[in-house]
């Protein structure tokens, strides 16, 4: 039989302290990496280089720029090399690859839950909030199931079942003035929801702000902070959930900017965005339990920015090489609890396994 000394044993006994110590160090890290509130941001048709035009033409750094855990990500449709915007919001919003122009359903047709449905079954409260329609391909991701994104008053008609607390965004027309003669609106205060045309403390915990018959008007045309107001106000309603939130914003019309192939609709549309990445990071900074995701669905327009590095001009020039998506990759930028986990180079399938991997579910 071996037999220890004295100071073998405590030797031993220290490195068992340790262990322990490091185990229950390690269990509070993982605690502190799961945020209970998630705020996932996309920016329609947003690639670096339009991140990076922004920059210049502010004259100085983005918020979204300060987030330093940083990835890439590849946004091809299950059928084609370059996304639409309902296959990409659906593989974000399900993890699933789709084919073109459907919205929340796999490439078989087959309806598949949502990171938003997921979160409202565990006791989230659950928001959207867009500068499109809310009946839009990116925000309809998230919420409607069907074969065609164009599909407005049927996507419309899956707000009236779905697990959603705050929605903000235009539409009014595929609510009330359908061809079927329902009025959703009505339908929405019979289930409990309040309807509203602006923004106000409305001082309920679920309610529909439809503010346009389709779309809210481009920055261009003096959209104002619409897109800010409409963040402040669904994070002041979903905060008051103590098992915490998923909010979903899109800074809908960059895309639109770069189908345009407009410079100066696209850098106001990045600069509007990026105002509400500010705000929602002051929020997340002050409650340190929230994570923040920054991403688009696609890189639209084919950006580049050039001049002549034979002149000494510092001036650059913005060219669009497309006026439609692209097949770039598209950065990731995260902030909080378990932002950790979005560095590197990944899938937009694999985002929303990553979010549902981090979240305290």
């Amino acid at each position: 039989m071996k037999v220890l000394s004295f100071s073998s044993i405590c030797l031993q006994a220290s490195f068992l302290i340790l262990s322990i110590t490091s185990v229950e160090v390690h269990a509070q890290e993982n605690k502190v990496s799961r945020p209970k509130n998630i705020i996932l941001m996309i920016g329609d048709g947003m690639g670096l280089a339009h991140i990076h035009a922004a920059h210049l033409a502010k004259n100085e750094i983005l918020h979204m720029e300060q987030l330093q855990e940083i990835g890439m990500m590849t946004t091809h449709s299950y059928d084609n090399g370059v996304t639409d915007s309902g296959a990409g919001g659906t593989a974000i919003a399900t993890g699933n690859k789709t084919r073109n122009g459907m919205i929340g359903m796999t490439a078989d047709s087959l309806p598949t839950q949502s990171m938003l449905e997921i979160f409202a079954a565990i006791g989230k409260t659950t928001g959207i909030v867009v500068s499109c329609a809310v009946t839009h391909a990116t925000p309809a991701s998230f919420i409607a199931k069907n074969i065609n994104r164009n599909n407005f008053e049927e996507i419309a008609l899956d707000f009236l079942n779905a697990p959603v607390d705050v929605v903000i965004g235009g539409g009014i027309n595929h609510f009330s003035a359908r061809k079927d003669k329902r009025n959703l609106e009505a339908e929405l205060l019979d289930k409990g929801y309040g309807v509203f045309r602006n923004f106000q403390e409305t001082g309920l915990s679920k309610y529909f702000i439809l503010t346009d018959t389709v779309h809210p008007p481009s920055m261009v045309q003096s959209r104002g902070d619409y897109l800010s107001q409409a963040t402040i106000l669904a994070l002041k309603t979903l905060s008051k959930n103590d098992n915490g939130f998923f909010l979903m914003i899109e800074g809908s019309q960059i895309d639109w900017a770069g189908h345009d192939n407009d410079s100066a609709y696209l850098i106001q549309e990045m600069i509007d965005f990026d105002n509400v990445v500010g705000e929602v990071l002051r929020f997340a900074q002050e409650d340190k339990n929230t994570l923040v995701i920054v991403t688009a669905d696609h890189e639209t327009g084919g950006l580049t920015l050039f001049g002549s590095y034979k002149s000494r001009s510092k001036f650059i020039r913005l060219k669009f090489t497309s006026d439609d998506h692209t097949a770039v990759m598209v950065p990731v930028m995260a902030f909080g609890p378990g932002s950790e986990q979005f560095k590197g180079f990944f899938d937009n399938t694999d985002l929303f396994r990553k979010v549902i991997s981090v979240s305290d579910n």
